[in-house]
Order: C-alpha cells, then sequence, then structure tokens
C-alpha cells in the first residue's frame, strides 16, 4: 500500500497572558483580589482615588481619636496631616510636637470649668473633630478633639513632607522675601506656622470631621517609641497659675528639626531614665 502522507499541522503560538489595565504584569487565573481588611484605626477613602501621595494609604479613623487626651497627644506624633487644595494639589506634614489641653478641670484649657461656647464648640464634639480658632485677630491655631468633656490636642509643628515650595509661598505671605528664605524645618515650627503652610483657617476647618472631611485628615505615619517622646511644660500658659503651667503636657520627637521650642532640661531627664 502506498504511505498515507501525514496532515501538517499549524505550529502552535505561545498562549497570551491578559494583562491587568494597570500594570504590565499578567493576570492569574483564580486569584482572589479582595483588599485585605484594615485595622480599627483606619478606614479607605475615596478621596484618594486622584491622590499619588495617598492612594495606597488610609486616614485615621474614629477608633484612633477615640482616647484619653493625653494619650491621644502622644498618639499623634509621627502622625501625617493631609490637605487637599482647591485647585487639587496636596501639601502634607508630619505631626512633631503637640499640647494636651485636658478639658474641664484643666485651668489652661478653653473649656475649662465645662464653659461652652461658640467659639470652642468643636471641643465637646465627637473625638477627631478639628478645633481651629484665632489669636491675636489674625493668626490661627488646630486642635482635635479627644475623649472627655471639651478636651483637645493642639498640634503645634509639623515636619513638611509635600508642597514645599507651595508652603513656603503661604508663610512668606507677611515676609520681605516671600518665603525664599525660609529654611524647611522653619515652615510648620510653630502652630499658626503650621496653620499658615498647611492652608488651615477657621472658616473652612474648624468643626470638620478628620475621618469623613474629604479636604483634611490624618494619615498614619512613622511609629514613635516612648523613648523618642520628650515631655515638656506647654507654651504660653502662665496665667492658668503655676501648678497648670507646671503640668509636662506638652510632647515632642527628640531631635526632630521642625520643633518650636526644645526642652534642654527634659531631654536630659528622659535620656537618663
Amino acid at each position: 500500500m502506498a504511505a498515507v502522507a501525514q496532515k501538517k499541522m499549524p505550529p502552535t503560538k505561545p498562549k497570551k497572558h491578559k494583562l491587568s489595565e494597570t500594570s504590565d504584569c499578567p493576570v492569574k487565573a483564580k486569584v482572589n483580589t479582595k483588599t485585605p481588611a484594615l485595622p480599627d484605626t483606619t478606614t479607605t477613602s475615596p478621596y484618594f482615588s486622584n491622590d499619588t501621595t495617598s492612594s495606597c494609604k488610609a486616614r485615621l479613623s474614629s477608633s484612633f481619636y477615640d482616647q484619653m487626651c493625653l494619650d491621644l497627644a502622644k498618639g499623634l506624633l509621627g502622625k501625617i496631616i493631609v490637605r487637599k487644595l482647591d485647585d487639587g494639589a496636596v501639601v502634607s506634614g508630619m505631626i512633631v510636637e503637640t499640647e494636651a489641653y485636658c478639658g474641664k478641670d484643666d485651668k489652661a484649657s478653653h473649656s475649662s470649668g465645662s464653659k461652652k461656647t461658640e467659639r470652642n464648640a468643636a471641643m465637646f464634639m465627637k473625638p477627631g473633630t478639628a478645633y481651629v480658632y484665632i489669636i491675636y485677630g489674625m493668626y490661627h491655631c488646630f486642635n482635635i478633639s479627644s475623649q472627655g468633656e471639651g478636651a483637645a490636642v493642639l498640634i503645634r509643628a509639623v515636619q513638611p513632607l509635600t508642597g514645599v515650595e507651595q508652603m513656603k509661598v503661604q508663610r512668606g505671605q507677611r515676609r520681605g522675601d516671600k518665603g525664599a528664605g525660609l529654611k524647611i524645618e522653619q515652615l510648620g515650627n510653630g502652630p499658626s506656622k503650621l496653620c499658615q503652610a498647611l492652608h488651615i483657617d477657621k472658616n473652612t476647618v474648624n468643626q470638620k470631621d478628620l475621618t469623613t472631611c474629604p479636604f483634611i485628615w490624618l494619615e498614619p505615619g512613622d511609629n514613635v517609641t516612648d523613648s523618642d517622646i520628650i515631655h515638656s511644660t506647654r507654651i504660653g500658659i502662665d496665667s492658668a497659675g503655676e501648678e497648670w503651667a507646671k503640668k509636662p503636657w506638652r510632647f515632642y520627637i527628640r531631635g526632630n528639626k521642625s520643633v518650636s521650642i526644645r526642652d534642654k532640661k527634659a531631654e536630659k531627664e528622659t535620656e537618663n531614665l
């Protein structure tokens, strides 16, 4: 019998992997793409979708702020304030110094004696509410409410992270050099300075819930250990009396250049401990 010619088969083409819409990496079949649950202290936010600096991060949630004032004041160190501006630009800074104002029994607090006014109403709102007030008729101070009636934490200083040039413009509004001569560590080394740098004012930010607000929030940052926290006296409260002026309720990160006022004695004592 004559040999039967074998039918030639077309060469086998390598199987192509489907590519992800956002990556050049192949998408494997049957992969669980669900996002792992986040810890109680954080929550995802839709406001991060167009923000490259925050798209993979989470904002601090209510459970983080819901702690006693002194604990919150220390816990805020290392956390990041993010401010999204009207044009979509972002400025941010890491908190490096705080002061605790512990409510009705604190003679140095705006809420001393449980006195609630239109000005300090945010201090009596849920933990995580922004309290912004004006001093000297022109400067702002930014606080965050905590547990306890009328208790809040003053943010005293931040280390600039994002939008440094914009911060210089803001801080330079009352300077002859328009901020050109300012060092980075000088942009937020004081309660009113950081408000200027981060575009924080009473009309815009006061009484905003930092867990839901679309233009200002806090994110996790560096973990600051107890040994790196300096305990010192609060600034500018002598009128409250010696007992309250001497309370060691100001906290700052050891060695950070953006701290407003260093307490070398307290630093030495912490070293000895």
